[in-house]
């Protein structure tokens, strides 16, 4: 007997936590800084026509993530009754994040993404990982995945190379 699909079936879920997707330049300082997130105005942007909810969690760089952050990412995976969750997140230690949820999330689908350049520099890779993860989440089955650069690789199975800036397949 096939279950009926609920509202929080269709709707996706997404969880901002910082990364590069949503720094800026500081012209006084010369740093790259978190004002707020860019994802609104990203969604508007590509003309996104899906049912979101974006809730920010955090806005630090994946850098500083610690445990007790990892921790609040996956309560709140955990805790949402949607299917689908996509989390922006910095690339340094996405994978990191990506293992610590793979082995608490069941029955969910997720998907971690990020950027290797920000969005505010016009320039950034951040819109196509959105798009393409809004389309892997939607038909990915239920798991958790990593995306960038229209790939998609299991939570086990991929590590960032530090010498290319890609994500690949652990061989």
């Amino acid at each position: 007997m096939k279950r009926e699909s609920s509202p929080e079936d269709k709707k996706i879920m997404i969880f901002v936590t910082g990364g590069t997707f949503d720094k800026e330049y500081n012209e006084i300082t010369g740093q790259l800084v978190f004002k707020d997130t860019h994802l609104q105005e990203m969604l508007n942007l590509g003309r996104c026509r899906l049912d979101i909810e974006i809730r920010t969690l955090m806005m630090i760089d994946s850098l500083y993530m610690k445990d007790s952050d990892r921790e609040i990412i996956l309560q709140n995976c955990l805790s949402t009754p949607h299917k689908k969750i996509l989390i922006t997140h910095g690339t340094d230690t996405m994978e990191v994040t990506a293992r610590y949820l793979g082995k608490k999330v069941k029955h969910k689908t997720v998907v971690l993404t990020g950027a290797m350049v920000p969005y505010r520099f016009g320039s950034s890779d951040g819109m196509f990982n959105l798009g393409s993860s809004l389309a892997f989440v939607q038909v990915l089955p239920e798991g958790v995945y990593i995306s960038m650069n229209g790939k998609y690789f299991h939570y086990n199975n991929v590590r960032k190379n530090r010498k290319t800036g890609i994500f690949e397949e652990i061989k």
